[in-house]
């Protein structure tokens, strides 16, 4: 628990404030926990209220969604866009369209899009947004409608100067496609509102590959800088099997890695000879299918009812990137039992605290999510420069603008654990990190 009489103080003020909302008391408590050594050595923090300033968006909107499906029904979904911190640029953050989505929710994710944007050095602020609304299941024309109300209520809150938001769970090219289409109908304006979009209407290539192959340029680095090793020879999980997952599968195996199981909601497939890319690509990306289907087309490989299981499997790196919370500390004993040397999380927050505290204390390699899946609004901080140019850059330079942005990002995390005395410690340091950008911006620029 906390040790710092301000960061407690402003800690049990906002769970005070948002004792309903669990994910986000959550990402605080972590973050405060990681900065308490920097915060004690810079009193002007408490002085200009910096911490308070930090918990609180400067704004939050909720609003209502209404659609028709193929039958004529008509349904109301709950939307929502946070605007947490424009500090060092922008709001940036994605969209998530999935039943379990909330304020909470939201809030925890634009809460750690503030610091995982800081990270990459670019300058972007934090903000979230999506609504509870399911796509799976719906058709074309019920996901367009959708959409299109959807962004009839957001498109009065972003901008390209503003407020830039992407895809998440649930929030892909298509869903991309749609948002913009309607916000060009009710602004008259083609402009880099939003990033994801489709190459041929000012995407970014290697977008749609960036988080999962950051995830792997970062993972690399960190085994090569923490334990002269590399993923190559590696037996690799990966929770899972959206974008995220698709890619880190693509790039783990291009670097010698051999990644044996992957999951969906459903359970999980498991293939000692490795997980071939192009049939989990034509299953979840084209057919939109279920990961049960692999077994189907690719003998030897078998599957399991139940997600959890997955980290059951014997493996030397975990990659969890399927939702928060997905990797409890039961699951952490295990791994480490079955001897994993490293865990990176490509999803948001998906170990939960007990489970980053058991991988520190039994030495396994930790890449919090706020450093090792940046790459993806990365790769979108890009995209938004391509579109102030009017240019596009080839796939080749923004995938080493991407590896680059990924080892600066690892060690920035590693030297600033060492300089405030967690050496290792990628949590601390990666928090740090990201937080005291943002944090001097917010001295400089005075009371907003």
């Amino acid at each position: 628990m906390l040790q710092n009489a301000y960061l407690k103080r402003v800690y049990e003020d906002t769970v005070a404030r948002n004792s309903d909302q669990k994910e986000f008391l959550q990402a605080v408590l972590e973050v405060f926990e990681s900065l308490e050594p920097y915060v004690a050595q810079h009193p002007e923090l408490e002085a200009h209220a910096i911490m308070e300033r930090l918990v609180e968006p400067d704004r939050m909107v909720t609003f209502r969604v209404t659609w028709e499906d193929d039958n004529g029904k008509i349904h109301v979904n709950r939307g929502y866009r946070v605007q947490f911190n424009s500090a060092i640029g922008p709001y940036k953050g994605g969209l998530r369209f999935h039943p379990s989505v909330n304020a909470s929710i939201i809030k925890f994710l634009g809460f750690e899009q503030i610091f995982k944007n800081s990270l990459t050095s670019l300058p972007l602020g934090g903000g979230k947004g999506g609504s509870d609304f399911d796509p799976k299941g719906k058709s074309d024309a019920e996901i367009m409608r959708f959409c299109q109300s959807f962004m009839t209520e957001l498109q009065r809150h972003i901008g390209s100067n503003c407020d830039v938001p992407a895809g998440d769970i649930g929030v892909g090219g298509r869903e991309i496609g749609y948002l913009f289409g309607q916000y060009k109908r009710l602004n008259n304006r083609f402009t880099g509102v939003l990033t994801g979009k489709g190459v041929m209407f000012g995407g970014s290539l290697a977008r749609t590959e960036a988080t999962g192959y950051g995830l792997l340029y970062f993972t690399e680095e960190m085994l090569k800088c923490m334990k002269n090793d590399s993923v190559a020879g590696k037996t690799i999980v990966i929770s899972g099997s959206g974008n995220v997952a698709i890619y880190a599968l693509e790039k783990a195996t291009q670097l010698g890695g051999k990644v044996i199981a992957m999951s969906d909601s459903k359970g999980y497939i498991v293939d000692e000879n490795g997980v071939n890319f192009q049939v989990i690509k034509q299953l979840k990306e084209v057919e939109r299918g279920r990961i049960s289907e692999y077994v189907n087309r690719v003998p030897g490989s078998r599957y399991v009812e139940g997600c959890r299981g997955i980290w059951s499997l014997p493996c030397d790196i975990a990659l969890p990137c399927a939702t928060q919370n997905e990797l409890d500390l039961a699951d952490a004993e295990l791994l480490v039992k079955n001897g994993v040397m490293a865990v990176a999380e490509g999803a948001n927050m998906p170990s939960t605290a007990e489970a980053v505290a058991y991988f520190q204390e039994h030495n396994v390699l930790f890449a919090p999510a706020k450093a090792a899946n940046a790459g993806g609004v990365a790769t979108s901080g890009l995209e938004m420069s391509q579109n102030s140019m009017r240019s596009q850059w080839e796939f080749s330079e923004v995938d080493e603008k991407l590896r680059q942005i990924m080892i600066n990002i690892f060690r920035e995390s590693e030297a600033a654990a060492k300089d405030c005395g967690h050496e290792g410690n990628l949590v601390v340091g990666a928090n740090i990190a990201g937080f005291k950008k943002v944090s001097e911006a917010m001295l400089a620029e005075g009371l907003y």
